[in-house]
């Protein structure tokens, strides 16, 4: 009887691959560097703006996000939680002029969007779907539902309920 060219072994939760031929092996593992990348994880989304107060009450009243404290520097730059750990710094810019691009934005996710497509119809805040009608959300072929808005400095912001 042959032996086994593969064993798999599990040992303190830990699995180990014997690979007893090496033709095996490089057939096995040709791709291993491919599938082991470097992890990231998301941390925070900085934008410039001209009023820092003007702005961060926007995303205070819009999305209610609490402020937190701004640990990196003793500047005017206020930050809010996105929660889970998550950031948006709000940087101070006065001179700064905001060139909008509907394709560059960020997105946030909800599990209840028509609740929130209520809250912006409360606080009388216009949204668009992706091709700019007033008002309307879009579903997306994949299902998502999606509105877009923007903010003081029009940057634009997507809500969806991909969670």
């Amino acid at each position: 009887m042959r032996e086994a060219p593969i064993s798999v072994m599990l040992a303190k939760n830990r699995l180990k691959i014997v690979v007893k031929r090496p033709a095996i092996s490089r057939y096995l593992f040709k791709d291993f560097k491919l599938k082991h990348m470097r992890t990231f994880s998301f941390n925070h989304i900085a934008i410039s703006v001209t009023d820092v107060d003007k702005s961060t009450e926007f995303y205070q009243r819009v999305l209610e996000l609490p402020e937190i404290k701004n640990t990196a520097s003793n500047s005017k730059t206020r930050w809010l939680s996105l929660g889970e750990g998550k950031q948006l710094h709000v940087i101070p810019r006065p001179e700064f002029k905001v060139r909008v691009n509907k394709a560059v934005h960020f997105a946030l996710s909800t599990p209840d969007l028509k609740s929130f497509i209520e809250h912006l119809k409360a606080i009388d805040l216009d949204y668009t779907d992706w091709l700019g009608t007033p008002n309307k959300d879009y579903v997306r072929s994949d299902g998502i539902l999606q509105v877009y808005f923007q903010d003081p400095d029009g940057y634009w912001i997507e809500v969806n309920d991909d969670v």
